[in-house]
């Protein structure tokens, strides 16, 4: 009970205290033997019926009124009694001397407190995330501290109710608590202004960035080298919880491989849990995520385009806000700024976690976070994968049992020769997974991702890669298969390609293949160019026994590079190239044993010729030999 004071005339100590009860008070604030303010609402020969608000009635007695009364008369009563089924009785009272105060009911509720108010009328407090028109009510989407929740209001069929109300705008909605095809809902009885609206925001900011701070979880291996990105971890994981306590939908971008599927499995499991904890809508972690593979290597303008596009629309037909973009194991190149430009003209913000060569200067004026190993003196050894289950655990830390193993098939997919990688491999043994089953995992990533093409599979790459899979069996067997046939495929593939394949030897003694993918390889099948020429490349490796060897996989406009043994740092020979042979339209990157390089067809020849002399001075490192040699 919240009463404000109204005095009468007499303002006297001794005068009685007669309550005033708003409209919207229940019998929860009245007490036996106080005074009330009373309408008359029926006469009956026994007596009156008396209203104290919409909510409180009760009978006065014929023996127990002091005057004659109609309907709308105003009198005042004393509770007597409150019976065992809830009906009150009032005597009227004739005081000398009165003074008024009015009680307003406390109805205030948080989202998380709803749970237990079904069928009463609360108050939230909240901004609005988003304003959603249907052919019934208009679904504000309201969010305080603790939550997400929808509040229907009412007007005629498919007209906008509350139309001065805005996303972002802060209000207090009345009404009553239902429950709607199994979630909870608000019916607004009304909405009102919130007072001393500076305040109230700067306190739900407050309490919001307290409450997206991420868990302090232990690291699942001990490794310093990672120790370094922890704190940047963090700074994304809070970054991901405040968008989603801000109802800001997510759409998260990830490279179309084996390590791109262990950074993005893990997180999206994790986000979708936390969206489906802070929100009373069950649809929200549909609505407020969104899983897309990349096929390149970089965000395209393709793909910026298709995203933009879905953003503008959702936030025309839904009301929602234009999202954030997370970017996973891709988005580190001066290649990704013209995407990066177009969703700046929209203040779209930008989250990067990835571990290819970054070229910060370029991105960073565009990216909110960006996460990378080089960026602390690492490299591509630290996989996305690896980052991303910490990421994931550091947002919803009940995951952790389930994607254990999931490192170590990042680190795998991405040939990493970490030093945790044999504390990596022995964590996943814990979990049932041997080196072999790893692989194969990994393999029928690859496999389903080439068939999945611009599709994220959600349910299917989530079997394949046991996270969050109900059926054990079920996953070992669809790997198994899946994994057969990459297998067959990539046989089929060299049967055709290994006797097209050039063979050289280096001035630093490197073995050099080269192979044009695009004339002696099946097209339009698994495996792709890049896959085709690691096929290839580990091929020779196995057949070398160890010497440096370089394959270069070849079509009209494109290189795909692979190396072992040879520390070739792509990223800075395609700097070197654009420099060197202008007007050859030389773009691309990637690790420094791991690359692809661009440019125009009629320059072929002239781009690989160059970039075959810098091979023959890259250095020999044996650090760099293949985990196919690994003891």
């Amino acid at each position: 009970m919240s009463p404000s004071h109204a005095g009468n005339d007499s303002g006297s100590v001794s005068a009685v205290t007669v309550y005033d009860l708003a409209p919207d008070c229940t019998a929860d604030v009245v007490e036996v033997g106080t005074h009330y303010h009373a309408t008359v609402n029926g006469v009956v020969e026994y007596g009156v019926f008396v209203d104290l608000s919409d909510a409180v009635s009760g009978l006065v007695h014929d023996s127990e009124l002091e005057g004659d009364y109609r309907v709308g008369d105003a009198l005042i009563v004393r509770l007597e009694e409150i019976r065992d089924n809830g009906d009150l009785g009032f005597t009227e009272v004739q005081p000398d001397d009165y003074r008024t105060e009015i009680v307003e009911q406390d109805h205030g509720a948080t989202v998380a407190e709803l749970g237990d108010a079904v069928g009463d009328t609360v108050h939230v407090a909240g901004e609005i995330v988003q304003i959603r028109q249907t052919g019934g009510p208009t679904i504000f989407q309201v969010r305080d501290a603790t939550g997400v929740v929808p509040c229907a209001g009412f007007e005629e069929a498919g007209v906008r109710a509350y139309p001065d109300l805005d996303v972002g705008d802060l209000a207090r909605f009345v009404g009553t608590v239902e429950r709607h095809d199994g979630s909870l809902q608000i019916e607004v009885e009304r909405v009102e202004s919130v007072d001393d609206p500076e305040s109230v925001r700067a306190d739900l900011d407050d309490a919001l960035d307290e409450a997206a701070e991420p868990h302090d979880t232990e690291p699942l291996v001990e490794w310093p080298a990672f120790d370094q990105l922890r704190d940047d971890l963090a700074a994304v994981a809070k970054t991901l919880r405040r968008a989603i306590l801000d109802g800001r939908p997510i759409r998260m971008r990830h490279h179309a491989d084996g390590d791109g599927m262990c950074a993005s499995v893990p997180l999206q499991l994790a986000l979708e849990r936390y969206i489906a904890e802070v929100n009373e809508d069950p649809d929200a972690p549909r609505h407020l995520l969104r899983r897309l593979p990349s096929k390149a290597p970089f965000y395209e303008m393709e793909d910026v385009t298709r995203d933009l596009n879905f953003a503008l629309e959702d936030r025309e037909r839904h009301g929602q806000k234009l999202p954030l973009l997370l970017m996973l194991d891709n988005g580190s190149t001066e290649e990704d700024t013209p995407a990066y430009r177009t969703l700046a003209e929209y203040d779209i913000p930008i989250v990067v976690v990835d571990h290819h060569h970054p070229d910060p200067e370029a991105v960073e004026p565009y990216v909110e976070e960006h996460v990378n190993p080089y960026l602390h003196g690492e490299d591509y050894r630290i996989t996305t994968g690896m980052m991303c289950v910490e990421l994931a655990r550091m947002i919803d830390p009940d995951l952790t049992d389930s994607v254990r193993h999931v490192p170590a098939v990042a680190g795998l997919c991405d040939r990493s020769r970490a030093d945790a990688m044999d504390d990596y491999l022995a964590l996943a043994r814990e979990a049932g997974y041997d080196e072999d089953d790893l692989d194969d995992i990994g393999e029928a990533l690859d496999y389903v991702a080439f068939w999945l093409r611009y599709n994220d599979g959600s349910n299917l790459v989530n079997d394949v890669l046991g996270v969050d899979c109900d059926d054990r069996e079920r996953h070992e067997e669809l790997v198994a298969f899946l994994s057969s046939r990459a297998e067959r495929d990539r046989d089929r593939q060299l049967d055709v390609t290994l006797s097209h394949t050039e063979h050289e030897t280096l001035d630093n003694g490197a073995h050099l293949y080269r192979v044009d993918v695009e004339n002696h390889a099946h097209r339009f099948t698994y495996p792709a160019p890049g896959k085709t020429t690691g096929a290839i490349h580990d091929h020779k490796v196995r057949e070398h026994a160890g010497d440096p060897v370089i394959t270069i996989g070849y079509g009209p406009d494109f290189a795909v590079l692979r190396s072992d043994g040879v520390r070739l740092d792509i990223p800075e020979m395609v700097t070197q190239l654009v420099e060197e042979h202008p007007g050859a339209g030389v773009s691309g990157g990637g690790h420094l044993v791991v690359g692809s390089i661009k440019f125009v067809s009629g320059r072929r020849e002239e781009v690989i010729d160059a970039l075959v002399e810098k091979m023959a001075d890259a250095n020999i490192d044996e650090e760099l030999r293949s985990t196919l040699l690994r003891d």
